[in-house]
């Protein structure tokens, strides 16, 4: 007796999800670098131009003339370097005083707001920024699930104290979450606008964003210029970004997994 032959179901194509996914994924990043293109477009055109109906969508030819005029308006690079200042101290400290017990901070807190008579100088952004909830709750999370209490258990029975068990045993664990944090604590740092405008009353020490924001004079603000100097404040971000990206994605994906 002969039989039928069995035919094997046929699986369901995905490509139309899979194609679906990529269209969508494709209309984000675009929608995502529009507003860096639109920003270059400005930044090299002239105000004319972005005002012209319909307005200029592609690059234009007078970007060193309006950086030029940035430079000529507001002390660009002296601003930056206090920036720098301020982002790379303040992220330093963050990585150190939100990777200890929330108590070790309550004294020097103390002390530091004792003495704002700091005010209008550099050193006034860097406390507010320095014990933040975010990254002490983030390394808090990262520290309870990728510190097993038998190594620092280990470690003190070995005669270490506390800063040796944090410098020798935890900090080498926690270096992912700590590239997230340093990233995080270093764009906002950068990007800091309402606390400096109160705080820095000394013209020599304002930070780019203040800087930037003056060339904002309201009437007969010549945007091409305002863009040139918005661009140029971005250029350091978007750098420091790319050399460490790596760190900033594997400490949020693996932060997220331990979660």
């Amino acid at each position: 007796m002969s039989t039928a032959p069995v035919t094997a179901p046929r699986k369901r194509s995905r490509r139309p999800k899979g194609l679906t996914a990529h269209i969508l994924l494709g209309l984000a990043v675009l929608i995502s670098v529009f507003p860096f293109y639109w920003t270059i477009v400005m930044a090299t055109n002239t105000t004319q131009d972005i005002y012209h109906s319909p307005p200029k969508v592609t690059f234009g030819s007078h970007l060193l003339e309006n950086v030029h005029h940035v430079l000529d308006n507001i002390d660009f690079f002296g601003s930056m370097l206090n920036t720098i200042i301020v982002a790379i101290v303040t992220t330093v400290l963050v990585l150190f005083v939100d990777s200890l017990p929330l108590q070790l901070a309550t004294i020097p807190q103390f002390i530091i707001m004792s003495h704002l008579g700091w005010i209008g100088s550099l050193k006034a952004l860097v406390p507010p920024a320095l014990a933040n909830a975010f990254g002490i709750f983030w390394l808090r999370q990262y520290i309870s699930g990728g510190v097993p209490d038998e190594l620092l258990d280990a470690a003190r029975m070995d005669g270490c104290g506390f800063f040796r068990q944090y410098w020798n045993v935890a900090l080498p664990m926690i270096r992912p979450a700590l590239s997230f944090l340093g990233i995080y604590a270093f764009v906002g740092a950068w990007n800091d606008y309402v606390w400096p405008l109160i705080a820095l009353t000394d013209p020599t020490h304002i930070t780019l964003q203040v800087a930037v924001a003056q060339l904002n004079v309201g009437h007969g603000t010549d945007y091409s210029m305002v863009m040139a100097g918005v661009l140029m404040a971005s250029v350091p971000l978007v750098l420091v970004f790319a050399l460490f990206a790596r760190g900033f994605i594997a400490g949020a994906t693996e932060g997220a997994v331990r979660g």
